[in-house]
């Protein structure tokens, strides 16, 4: 088979590092790829978010099965695009992915269904948001409404911190369009976790479960970014908890969007809430997340080309994952700077070395050659990805591999997998 995955991120990467381990595999290309998955695939130089440049691609090339990685293409109609001309694209449609596409369509569609989730109000208009604040107890979550990279939703300890969060949204445009609307929810309590499924729209088969790290620094503080590292699986959900999730959110979310005339195919993931009252959703996204992918994918047993072409067939009930009892965790290595303006051109040594420890995958994020050199070339550089025996061999294994590559500011969490551990 030929295979087309879009994007070009760590995500990517893993993505293409697990197809490339299938004996079904003919040709991988890569669209645009990036210097990491260039040793996999074939990179090609079409951005993700260009729909008629990758479908003529795809006719050209008779791919077999095209897998797109970020959330852009996909809230663009790509599937619509693609199966128009008859090709098979695992990913959601355009009616689908509005789930991750408008943060206000979720909620409204979470309210609707009775899918647990915080108690919010939707505002267009700054005064109105802000007049509301007076009347609500912190902290408090504001959110745009629309796609920001991970980046659009600010946790407000004080008022005053909600009316800059709704100032920098709504009145600077930080996130362009996105902030259009906002929304203002409860601040939940709890611990947080990343559910992934894989859907056909009928069967709905969960991935392991996975912890992601959000805020930039040590202990979850600094601003949020499109995240830091993650382990798979998470301690804090047990067999009954996931039964409970699967129950009261996974499959009843797969059920509403059919009923909405918006079936659901590709993959499901929940950021979750882990409160006292139960799991309560904070997000939908609409694709495979970032970092999680690096650690579930490194776990995953199943040949994936077989798992996403069934689920495009519509037969996913024909399926069982196998996972490596074991645990996978990724560190992600950053430009100095980010999440804010960072550097870049930072030559980077070392992967070679951190590459040769077993059980570890350098899976490539923002980088690209420059006058024959391996530099930095976006925020997160790199997904520094290690396999062990229980969380503290996974820890140590990571942080060993990170411990050999260097660049001028490269910045990382000390603490990946230390909630595991408590």
């Amino acid at each position: 088979m030929n295979i087309l995955v879009i994007g070009s991120g760590g995500r990517e990467h893993a993505l293409v590092w697990k197809i490339a381990k299938s004996r079904k595999i003919k040709k991988i290309f890569c669209a645009p790829g990036n210097p990491g998955i260039a040793q996999l695939a074939e990179c090609v130089n079409i951005k993700a978010d260009d729909i008629k440049g990758l479908r003529e691609f795809a006719i050209r090339e008779k791919i077999d099965l095209t897998v797109v990685g970020p959330e852009i293409p996909l809230t663009l109609g790509i599937v619509d695009s693609f199966e128009d001309k008859g090709l098979k694209v695992f990913g959601p449609s355009k009616k689908a992915a509005e789930l991750e596409g408008s943060k206000v369509f979720a909620k409204d569609f979470m309210q609707k269904y009775g899918i647990p989730t915080a108690v919010y109000k939707v505002f267009k208009d700054p005064k109105e948001a802000k007049e509301y604040i007076k009347e609500c107890s912190s902290p408090l979550v504001v959110k745009a409404d629309g796609l920001a990279a991970g980046k659009g939703v600010v946790i407000c300890k004080t008022k005053e911190d909600a009316v800059d969060a709704i100032k920098l949204i709504m009145e600077k445009k930080e996130f362009g369009e996105a902030g259009e609307r906002i929304i203002i929810e409860e601040f939940l309590k709890g611990e947080e976790a990343s559910f992934l499924a894989i859907t056909d729209g009928k069967t709905v088969l969960p991935l392991p479960s996975c912890q992601d790290h959000k805020a930039v620094f040590d202990g979850d503080k600094g601003p949020n970014t499109g995240g830091m590292g993650a382990y798979s699986p998470a301690p804090i959900i047990s067999a009954k908890l996931k039964k409970e999730i699967m129950s009261s959110i996974m499959i009843p979310t797969v059920k509403a969007m059919e009923k909405e005339g918006r079936p659901y195919k590709g993959v499901l993931y929940a950021g979750l809430m882990i409160t006292d009252d139960g799991p309560k959703v904070l997000e939908y996204n609409c694709r495979f997340g970032d970092p999680e992918t690096q650690p579930i994918m490194m776990k995953l047993r199943n040949d994936l080309v077989d798992v996403l072409f069934t689920a495009v067939e519509g037969k996913l009930s024909k399926i069982k994952l196998n996972c490596e009892n074991k645990v996978a965790l990724c560190v992600v290595m950053t430009s100095k700077g980010y999440p804010g303006d960072y550097e870049k051109g930072k030559e980077i040594k070392g992967i070679e070395e951190a590459s040769k420890l077993k059980d570890v995958v350098v899976f490539h994020a923002g980088t690209a050659i420059n006058g024959g050199k391996l530099v930095t070339a976006g925020g997160r550089v790199l997904g520094v990805t290690a396999m062990g025996v229980g969380i503290k061999r996974a820890i140590n294994k990571a942080y060993e591999a990170v411990s050999r590559i260097k660049w001028d500011g490269a910045h990382y969490r000390k603490d990946i997998g230390e909630k595991a551990i408590r």
